[in-house]
């Protein structure tokens, strides 16, 4: 993809060589007496003095044509393959060549091509690299001191030998004054197009990084909800499906033994009650964990109490809870040491059949510590410490910058350990 007018990188470096490609042109069109020339001398005899420009014709045509192929060119940059780029600039450098060896003869040239040296490192730094950049500045630097040289040499028209002497330093400090100042002209172009370059560079890589983070952001969370959708989809099968099952056989047999057996038939109902209750705690769990705002506008001692509150009505079991906060938590800890616990009383009401459990969160100034201790059946850690519940509470508290520790053993019950520094939390 070329380069353009509507897709260039930087519109103000645009403008500045449409302005100094609009300066050498007037300053090409100007007429002849713009040109100095040298004092005339006052003593007897003296050969009559010759104008610095002489009267030759000046193909102005030429210069102006050069000129302005020049700046046509500047309306469409390649940025493709190699050759096409070296060619472009080779073609350039032709124009430059044609407009200031065609001009004004003498000092009248020197007006129009340092400006073009100067067009010509700005349209290289958006072509090339920097070996390319630095080959296109030395050759133009390079260039203006041989034209130079060649404009100076014009001046060897027969002239006093005393006003060739006084005009000789004159001469020779505004060629010195004039390649010093366009080779550090260069330079600073070439500098500041180099650092606006990597700049934009910059920016372009982090925004490209900001997409993929957010695209990878997203990935993510899709893959978090279709984990939880089929861990949810799991304990309604494993638990609610099981129930329903044996709810359905006995209000079956409950329905065949009514005429015959009515007591033996009550049995059966008072079993498919229970089991009926016990699909219904399945469901109101189940839909618990699924709810959206879990927070309800409640702080995290109110959220843990609405928790063991939901534990005590399905299970008769009270869970001990000990909450000493010494400052509010952020947002992000809240919600992670809400989910764990969450996650904790679920694994310990379905799977350890505990009698007694114990919550207790304390921080100090730079730490945080939650312990969450149960007396149940306790499992093997190298058997289910990989388990979707307990990955679920070790990535959260990592994610704090934490540590996470699981305790356990088969008749033992279990300790979950959690500790966060606040430091590197905050």
């Amino acid at each position: 993809m070329s380069i353009r007018p509507k897709n260039h990188p930087f519109r103000f470096l645009l403008y500045l060589e449409w302005g100094l490609l609009a300066i050498a042109l007037i300053s090409e069109l100007l007429p002849p007496e713009f040109f100095p020339r040298l004092p005339r001398p006052h003593h007897p005899g003296a050969i009559p003095l010759l104008p610095i420009v002489p009267p030759l014709p000046r193909h102005v045509l030429f210069s102006v044509l050069s000129l302005v192929g020049f700046g046509l060119m500047g309306l469409r940059l390649p940025t493709g393959k190699l050759n096409h780029r070296i060619a472009f600039t080779v073609a350039e450098i032709g124009l430059i060549l044609l407009g200031t060896t065609t001009g004004t003869p003498g000092l009248g040239g020197l007006r129009l091509f340092p400006f073009l040296y100067v067009v010509l490192v700005i349209r290289s730094c958006l072509m090339f690299r920097w070996p390319g950049r630095l080959t296109v500045t030395g050759v133009s630097f390079t260039l203006f001191i041989l034209v130079l040289i060649r404009r100076t040499q014009e001046f060897g028209f027969p002239i006093p030998a005393g006003v060739r002497l006084r005009f000789r330093p004159i001469l020779f400090g505004f060629a010195s004054n004039s390649v010093l100042l366009l080779g550090l002209a260069l330079v600073f172009v070439l500098l500041l197009m180099n650092a606006l370059l990597t700049e934009r560079e910059s920016r372009e890589k982090l925004a490209i990084a900001n997409t993929q983070l957010r695209n990878y952001a997203l990935k993510i969370e899709t893959l978090a909800a279709s984990q939880e959708r089929n861990r949810i989809a799991r304990d309604i099968h494993d638990s609610l499906g099981h129930s329903l099952t044996a709810l359905n056989i006995q209000l079956e047999t409950a329905v065949k033994l009514a005429q015959t057996n009515p007591q033996r038939a009550q049995q059966f109902l008072q079993e498919a009650k229970r089991l009926g209750s016990t699909a219904l705690q399945d469901v109101r769990q189940s839909v618990a964990t699924m709810r959206s705002d879990p927070w309800q506008q409640q702080s995290l001692q109110e959220a843990i109490a609405t928790l063991t509150h939901n534990v005590q009505r399905t299970t008769e079991i009270q869970p001990t809870v000990q909450i000493d906060l010494a400052a509010p938590l952020s947002a992000e800890i809240n919600t992670s040491l809400y989910r764990i616990v969450q996650e904790a009383l679920t694994n310990i009401c379905k799977h350890a059949d505990a009698t007694q459990i114990a919550i207790h969160l304390h921080t100090t100034l730079t730490d945080l510590h939650l312990t969450i201790q149960d007396n149940g059946n306790g499992f093997d850690l190298t058997q289910n410490e990989t388990g979707f519940g307990l990955q679920s509470m070790r990535d959260r508290t990592l994610a704090l910058g934490g540590t996470f520790k699981v305790t356990s053993a088969p008749q033992s019950g279990c300790q979950i350990t959690v500790h966060i520094p606040l430091q590197n939390s905050a």
